[in-house]
């Protein structure tokens, strides 16, 4: 609501003054709820400070909501009408609930490109950052009206197929795979890379057999389609388990028969060159060409991303493309952009990068075997989760979806709390603590809350909202009504942190609440007008939690 306000007054300025785009923030010290610095008009309405003042003051007094304007130290200082603004914000959170801050359809899509893991190898820690982070941005944006298409474009062709393929028919155990397909066709994929360390002439019979695969190969075609199914199986079990959810698995390899649309209107734009027998599209800056096909005729990473793009066009008629893809990838997608454009289409492009998860402060490399297999990773979450309820709480009910609630909830709240393109470390113990900026502390302040309601019924014509003045519950409501405009920072920067962060406050301005307000205070006014208070926070929480991909609980 204050960020209505706020546009209201800029309005009421602009009207009377004809000044735009007038600094209205919010002050980091002192109790007003609004500033405006001066010092910027004195030039330009040619008065001094206080003039300028008594100018503004006599229009901003106009609107409904403003109770009084103070001139201090070259600032106007705004005091809005606290009854009024109270009564506004927490009716709409308690008729709204967690739609609140819910915006309508707007007819726009937004295609999201994340997770997206390499087959034939484990589903790691390390594919954790995309998945939830796109999967939150999904959330988000579904809030704000958008219509999201999610795209799991898994990486089921390339080279790396070659390399399976050479491993498989050199070493490869069909018994052993049988048995267990994903951990022994990635103890084959490290192998063959540490051998191809030492013969070089392994990376070309790599290269040999991806291209075979490319044409159509029987006996190559049918072991590639048994590497996706089974990987596919094990990628489904950690979907589940993390509530992750997806519009779309097309591949890389979908797009295999698409390819030729993009080389031929390369060609036929006259942006295709040959280089040293490759086929590429020579850039109008000073950088390497971007290559589309090798001189053996196969296609590239790049050359998919393109056919994909053109078919999502086709397909969603996006407004926006979204790639939750690593920093690592930062030239590729520079690379795209340079040339869709040269193809001559206006695609609002975005590369979600990201930084890396590490393990004792190093990055983990599937060729060389280093990886921690993210099943793993939950089970023990939700084992250590389950120790700690057992300790604090032995006879609640329904241990172990409680304990996985809160084991899966710490893994993702960790990843989402941090700037996203930091990297970040992996640090179990850490995360579950049910205190600092964890989820953990997050479920118990909501839990905390659902007690408090659980034995109280809510009478809102009971409610005194002239309580509302003291600043120990105005405080906690302006940070409520933030809640829409968190929402929507954190899908223009992309960054689910924002939410993260904003939940932790205002978890930790509930618990100073808490700590010296009686909730279930005798008087019925008092203890209505609480607990109006408390349920919009409860209602915020929840809703914040959700478009983190996180689940709550009632009690734990």
């Amino acid at each position: 609501m204050i960020e209505q306000i706020k546009l209201e007054l800029r309005q009421l300025l602009f009207d009377h003054l004809d000044i735009e785009d007038v600094v209205l923030e919010v002050p980091k010290r002192g109790d007003s709820d609004l500033a405006i610095p001066l010092f910027g008009y004195q030039k330009q309405m040619g008065k001094k400070l206080p003039e300028i003042f008594d100018l503004f003051k006599d229009i901003l007094i106009q609107h409904r909501l403003v109770e009084s304007v103070v001139f201090t130290a070259g600032f106007l200082n705004i005091y809005l009408k606290r009854v009024d603004v109270s009564k506004s914000i927490l009716n709409s959170i308690h008729d709204e609930k967690q739609s609140f801050g819910t915006q309508p359809n707007n007819n726009k899509t937004i295609v999201i490109d994340y997770s997206s893991p390499n087959i034939a190898k484990s589903f790691s820690v390390g594919h954790l950052r995309s998945t939830v982070i796109g999967n939150s941005l999904k959330l988000i944006y579904q809030k704000l009206g958008y219509n999201v298409v999610g795209i799991n474009h898994l990486g089921d062709w390339g080279t790396q197929f070659g390399s399976m393929m050479v491993a498989y028919r050199m070493w490869g155990d069909k018994d052993k795979i049988k048995a267990n397909p994903i951990d022994e066709l990635q103890a084959l994929y490290v192998r063959f890379h540490e051998a191809a360390e030492k013969d070089e002439s392994l990376k070309q019979k790599a290269r040999d057999a991806f291209l075979k695969l490319e044409q159509g190969d029987p006996e190559y075609t049918k072991l590639w389609t048994y590497f996706r199914e089974v990987s596919l199986q094990e990628f489904m079990t950690m979907y589940d388990i993390l509530d992750v959810s997806f519009d779309s698995y097309n591949g890389e390899a979908f797009y295999n028969d698409k390819m030729d649309r993009v080389v031929k209107e390369l060609e036929d734009k006259h942006l295709l060159v040959e280089d040293q027998g490759a086929m590429v599209v020579k850039l109008e800056d000073d950088t390497p060409p971007v290559l589309i096909k090798r001189s053996d005729g196969a296609t590239l990473y790049t050359t998919r991303d393109l056919a994909a793009l053109l078919y999502r066009n086709d397909t969603y008629h996006f407004d926006k493309a979204l790639y939750v893809v690593g920093n690592e990838q930062k030239l590729h997608f520079e690379n795209l952009k340079k040339v869709v454009k040269m193809m001559g289409y206006d695609f609002n492009i975005e590369h979600i990068n990201f930084g890396l998860v590490l393990q004792d402060g190093k990055k983990m490399s599937t060729r060389k075997g280093k990886t921690t297999k993210l099943d793993y990773v939950l089970n023990q979450a939700v084992l250590k989760a389950k120790q700690a309820i057992e300790e604090k709480n032995p006879n609640l009910e329904n241990k172990d979806q409680v304990s996985k609630v809160v084991g899966i909830g710490a893994v993702i709240f960790n990843d989402l709390k941090n700037d996203r393109t930091l990297n970040i470390e992996f640090d179990l113990d850490g995360m579950l603590k049910f205190e600092g900026q964890t989820g953990p502390y997050l479920l118990y302040s909501i839990v905390r809350i659902f007690s408090i309601l659980k034995s109280n019924t809510i009478d809102i014509t009971q409610v005194d909202y002239t309580l509302y003045q003291d600043e120990i519950y105005y405080s906690l409501i302006k940070v409520l009504d933030q809640f829409p405009s968190v929402v929507q920072r954190a899908a223009e920067s992309y960054s689910p942190s924002t939410v993260a962060k904003y939940l932790l406050q205002l978890s930790q301005e509930f618990n100073t609440f808490y700590a010296k307000v009686k909730i279930n205070d005798s008087n019925d006014v008092v203890r209505q007008t609480n607990l109006l208070l408390v349920e919009s926070i409860l209602n915020i929480l929840i809703e914040g939690l959700r478009l983190l991909g996180m689940k709550h609980l009632e009690a734990m």
